[in-house]
């Protein structure tokens, strides 16, 4: 195996824990965190790293304008919100479906999607 497929096996598997430690913490929260600040404002920027964390698993190599994309994707799920696709999709009883696409659309959701992509930008420069 040469060493360029290793590192990237190494990423992948790093990338890998950091989904599931993301996806546990976030489970948590929705669980949980009952308040007016780290349910909202938090768990919306950490979805941003959970989606980034996921990406990277199947895109080891930098990307870098995935930030970008990753916060252009949660924006998109947030205007379709705004447009109240759950219920166009007839899935409003679903309440998995309902938690993942979301129902209430709230422009402070994309703000916290801006500062979680912007910690990501920060981690491409610094550690990318």
């Amino acid at each position: 195996m040469n060493l360029q497929m290793t590192k990237r096996n190494q990423l992948r598997i790093k990338y890998a824990i950091a989904f599931v430690l993301l996806l546990l913490v976030e489970v948590m929260i929705a669980l949980y965190v009952h308040d007016t600040f780290v349910r909202p404002y938090v768990g919306d920027m950490l979805v941003v790293i959970l989606v980034y964390s996921f990406t990277r698993i199947f895109i080891p190599e930098r990307c870098r304008l995935l930030p970008l994309y990753v916060f252009l994707f949660a924006a998109g799920v947030e205007v379709l919100q705004y447009f109240k696709l759950v219920h166009v999709l007839g899935l409003e009883h679903n309440r998995f479906l309902r938690i993942v696409l979301g129902s209430v659309f709230d422009i402070k959701d994309i703000v916290s999607y801006g500062v979680g992509s912007m910690l990501l930008e920060a981690y491409e420069r610094i550690l990318g």
